[in-house]
């Protein structure tokens, strides 16, 4: 009776805080993340000055509920990528830094908590934003073993729920499409989540090409050009209709070649010839008068009048 009474006393308290004791998984100190991203967090005032004071889970719940609007670990337009090669360049997050954001202080202010199974859970359901869900989320990412991956992501992969991931906004996606983009890629913005074992991440692939649909994406269709129209196969019978149709064709063509010469090009182009034939009709005929005008023959005509009076003077 009483070895009973001590088993259920001992099993039960210790069963409850195994299970709500979260597992940590990579390194216990960066909770591995870049290092770059790292030493901005830790150097930054905010982390060191305002997170400081904050001292318990329900605290840090209401600074992400007040502060975050993006998951980016970037503040927009604080840091300079550009002409950086290899390394160096952007998704790996080395070479540069910025101001880094609000989400990823207070992620990391979460890890130094040490948050319980049930603090965890409380982060995934929460129903006041959705950005403290998606630090829950991505906290699973960084800091739990990979293997717990689809355990915790999997009630979650339907849900539909809405965010703007992007700093500055314009990237809004669901939380489910979300998740299934962390199981599937490691880039995210300018920074790589932790790599998932080979063997793990194809059963990952696998239980997303069973269970979920492929994303349809629907594409603008344009508009079929007049040459471009199927060709219909016409049986023997209706060959004079088929005569009839390659008619209307050729003239809806001819039509089409009358009304690009009646187009503005074409009468800029008349209007153009006109008006270099009135000039040159001009011309001749200024030309014209400027000879009848000429010295020569106002000289000439003056000889031959005086030539004139001069023969005529002798008769009188």
């Amino acid at each position: 009776m009483d070895r009973n009474t001590n088993n259920e006393e001992e099993s039960t308290p210790k069963g409850f805080k195994q299970s709500n004791i979260l597992p940590l998984w990579g390194n216990e100190r960066t909770m591995n993340l870049n290092p770059l991203i790292l030493t901005n967090i830790q150097s930054s005032s905010y982390f060191k000055v305002n997170l400081y004071e904050l001292k318990t889970y329900h605290e840090v719940v209401d600074e992400i509920y007040y502060k975050v609007t993006h998951l980016e670990p970037w503040e927009k337009g604080s840091r300079r990528t550009s002409g950086q090669t290899g390394m160096c360049g952007g998704v790996r997050g080395v070479g540069a830094g910025g101001i880094v954001s609000t989400a990823y202080c207070l992620l990391y202010k979460l890890f130094t908590l040490k948050l319980t199974r049930k603090q965890l859970n409380g982060l995934l359901t929460h129903c006041d934003s959705p950005y403290i869900r998606a630090l829950g989320f991505m906290y699973i990412r960084y800091a739990l073993p990979p293997a717990s991956l689809l355990e915790w992501y999997e009630p979650y992969l339907h849900d539909e729920e809405e965010l703007d991931v992007k700093a500055g906004g314009g990237q809004t996606m669901s939380i489910g499409t979300m998740l299934r983009q962390w199981l599937v890629k490691l880039e995210w913005f300018s920074t790589l989540f932790p790599r998932i074992p080979v063997p793990i991440q194809q059963k990952i692939q696998k239980f997303i090409a069973e269970n979920l649909p492929p994303q349809v994406v629907t594409q603008r269709q344009e508009p079929v050009k007049y040459n471009e129209r199927p060709q219909k196969d016409w049986p023997r019978g209706d060959r004079d209709n088929v005569r009839d149709d390659i008619k209307k064709d050729f003239l809806r063509d001819d039509r089409r070649e009358r009304s690009r010469d009646r187009s503005p090009d074409r009468k800029y182009r008349d209007d153009r010839r006109h008006k270099d034939g009135d000039y040159k009709r001009d011309r001749d005929r200024h030309s014209k008068r400027e000879r009848s005008r000429s010295p020569v023959r106002s000289h000439s005509h003056s000889s031959s009048s005086r030539d004139y009076k001069d023969r005529h003077r002798h008769r009188r």
